[in-house]
């Protein structure tokens, strides 16, 4: 078996978790037979260094995007009783901060969007994002509520680097899991592209989009946007100040 090698040269967890989310999505694939999708086998790993099995990848075909959009709908089918997640991990080189809530608009704008907000550095630009989040926090909260169905195991960063395309399977690699409505995941999939409308067709065929979702598309990638931001700067500062423009006018 050939390997892949992940070294890691920061003082965090990052890798730690992110096996913990590779186990914890390989489990619930296995328990309901999600064949579609698979994980890497796990071969080591430390703090610094994280081996798996190298993946011969491809471009994928329509048919495999199609497979890809079945196994991410049954994956969103799998029903959990609460939202967040018990520990930490990690979305990208920032934390992802989590706890356990019976209440999804609640664990987004205190545990997504909030605690993204205190990141930045800037004082001027985080009071005012602070702002607009506390005046409107009760009406995006119930906002949320009333349009998501149940808590779903989500991949978190589902970017199309994210996913690897091999004759043999689908891989989902880089995870920062939790559980959340379902499509933060599609949200996060439209930021950068790469996913082709064979893979969106078919995931609303199985599994339809709520009336909401390009409204809730806006609210959900502003976590990302503001993740970005605060790991890479200014370029993604306007994305962040259309999606607190939106919240307010919600």
């Amino acid at each position: 078996m050939q390997y892949f090698i992940k070294n890691h040269h920061h003082d965090n967890e990052s890798l730690i978790k992110e096996v913990e989310g590779l186990k914890q999505l390989s489990q619930v694939l296995n328990k309901y037979a999600i064949n579609e999708l698979s994980i890497p086998q796990i071969i080591d790993f430390n703090a610094k260094k994280l081996t798996l099995e190298n993946i011969q990848t491809q471009n994928a075909t329509s048919t495999q995007m199609q497979q890809f959009a079945l196994g991410l709908a049954k994956l969103h089918t799998v029903k959990f009783k609460q939202y967040g997640l018990a520990y930490n991990n990690f979305i990208g080189l920032n934390i992802q901060k989590n706890r356990l809530f019976d209440d999804w608009g609640s664990f987004f704008a205190d545990y997504r969007l909030a605690f993204q907000i205190d990141l930045i550095e800037e004082s001027t630009i985080r009071t005012l994002f602070k702002k607009v989040l506390i005046n409107n926090r009760y009406k995006l909260i119930n906002y949320l509520n009333s349009s998501c169905e149940h808590a779903s195991l989500v991949h978190g960063d589902l970017w199309s680097g994210n996913v690897l395309f091999s004759k043999q399977s689908i891989y989902l690699i880089d995870p920062a899991i939790y559980y959340a409505d379902r499509e933060v995941d599609i949200a996060m999939s439209e930021m950068f592209g790469g996913f082709t409308h064979d893979f969106y067709d078919t995931y609303d065929k199985s599994l339809p989009l709520s009336e909401n979702y390009h409204d809730k598309k806006i609210i959900y990638n502003l976590y990302h946007y503001l993740n970005h931001f605060n790991l890479f700067g200014d370029s993604y500062l306007h994305e962040c100040e259309e999606g607190f423009s939106f919240i307010e006018k919600l």
